[in-house]
């Protein structure tokens, strides 16, 4: 078992088992939150995303977003879990090793604490399956759904794996070393696709008609239906993360929540303020910028600190969506950069800032060590530069590969204008 792991569970004081000692509570509790996680993508996250698709795409994000999911999770049990979590020998600060392809070393009686190894490999393969589906937000309407798939494989194994090892692969992993505390994946996951999304959106190209015609969301109603049930699945992803029903996942719950109240309140009154007008949608990508924001905090945040958390990061994510991208001309379609990405940068650095300084959970770093918050804060603005420039070149690199084996990564302009639902899927859907 992980020893950061085993580190956890002996740290919170309402976990008084044996080490290796099944517990039908914590396992009862993990399943559930694993189901939850798998609920946000090919539910919260695709209806999300669908709902700003224009119409003749909307199949096609859907698409996007449940084969990135089911692609991502076997590559996942192929390699992307031993590379994550794996012993790496001499490559140990920057992947977990091969020695456990295909789960060959996992077995059905190896518990991962109080429950079974099994439970843990499916939850944390949820998370990157929806890391990856996030970047598919910032090239809908024009990416080759057979690149994508290429796309989905390899990166969750060359660049997802291999950042998720850095920060939670325990002792020997370089960021986990450092002392980065990442609660529930503000740099693993929100940061990696937000940013993931940007090269891509690049790389492709901006959609036929950007800034010329209007582009109009197909139903804003599933849009906030989405994100109702990202809320939903949030529970999963952030309590989840304290590994057992236990007083952090109460924690986790708490601050969540309330982050995410005050996020969707700062967003409306800013669009009450900017436009004169508070949108549904405004107050959707409100709700999402507040749950990625409180993300890397939440085991680690009182209520203050959930609502600075909150409040700033949905002005960050506001400016993203509002004013970066309109400054720097990207065409990120759903805006899986503005959001995901800044609203992940800020909580990433903000943990560091906020985080509670008795918290029994604050992982070995300078902040629990000594009460250094200014030296904690300094290894949080690492963790994310390395992230960055780690997930920027490994995008670039598998693009290219992906590209190269489906003969170009873009579709033609005939299929982009008749709608990729009808030229790739040979469907249709009725607007909503």
């Amino acid at each position: 078992m992980k020893k950061w792991l085993i580190a956890l569970m002996l740290a919170l004081p309402s976990l008084a088992l044996a080490e290796d000692t099944l517990d039908t509570g914590d396992t009862a509790w993990m399943m559930i939150s694993t189901a939850l996680v798998l609920l946000m993508t090919p539910a919260g996250l695709a209806l999300f995303y669908g709902g700003m698709t224009r119409s003749k795409n909307v199949l096609n994000t859907y698409a996007m977003v449940l084969g990135a999911f089911v692609v991502a999770f076997i590559a996942w049990i192929a390699a992307g879990y031993s590379m994550a979590f794996g012993d790496g020998g001499s490559l140990q600060s920057y992947i977990g090793g091969f020695g456990n392809v295909f789960l060959s070393e996992t077995s059905w009686k190896d518990l991962s604490g109080t429950y079974p190894e099994y439970v843990f490999v499916v939850f944390q393969g949820t998370f990157a399956a929806i890391t990856v589906a996030i970047a598919s937000g910032a090239v809908i309407e024009r990416i080759k759904y057979s690149t994508w798939l290429v796309f989905v494989a390899i990166w969750t194994i060359a660049v997802y794996a291999p950042v998720t090892h850095m920060v939670w692969g325990g002792d020997g992993a370089l960021l986990f070393d450092a002392g980065a505390l990442d609660f529930a994946g503000g740099t693993v996951v929100h940061m990696n696709g937000g940013l993931a999304g940007l090269v891509l959106a690049i790389l492709v190209g901006k959609r036929v008609g950007y800034n010329k015609v209007a582009m109009k969301p197909m139903s804003v109603m599933l849009t906030a239906l989405g994100a109702a049930l990202l809320w939903f699945g949030w529970y999963g992803f952030n309590g989840g993360s304290a590994f057992g029903a236990n007083a952090i996942a109460g924690l986790a719950y708490l601050t969540t929540t309330l982050a995410t109240a005050v996020a969707a309140v700062t967003w409306i009154l800013i669009e009450w303020v900017v436009f004169k007008k508070p949108t549904l949608l405004g107050a959707a990508s409100g709700v999402v910028a507040g749950l990625v924001a409180i993300t890397p905090a939440a085991g680690f945040v009182d209520v203050s600190g959930a609502i600075i958390v909150g409040g700033v990061g949905s002005v960050v994510g506001f400016f993203g969506v509002a004013t970066l991208k309109k400054k720097l001309g990207y065409d990120d379609s759903l805006d899986a950069f503005g959001i995901h990405f800044l609203a992940g940068l800020w909580g990433s650095l903000a943990t560091g800032l906020l985080a509670v300084k008795d918290n029994d959970l604050l992982w070995d770093g300078p902040l629990k060590e000594s009460g250094d918050r200014m030296g904690q804060f300094m290894v949080q603005v690492e963790s994310v530069v390395v992230i960055g420039l780690f997930t920027l070149i490994g995008t670039v690199v598998v693009y290219y590969i992906a590209s190269a084996l489906t003969g170009g990564g873009r579709v033609d302009e005939e299929t982009e204008q008749v709608g990729l639902d009808e030229a790739v899927h040979g469907e249709k859907s009725l607007n909503i």
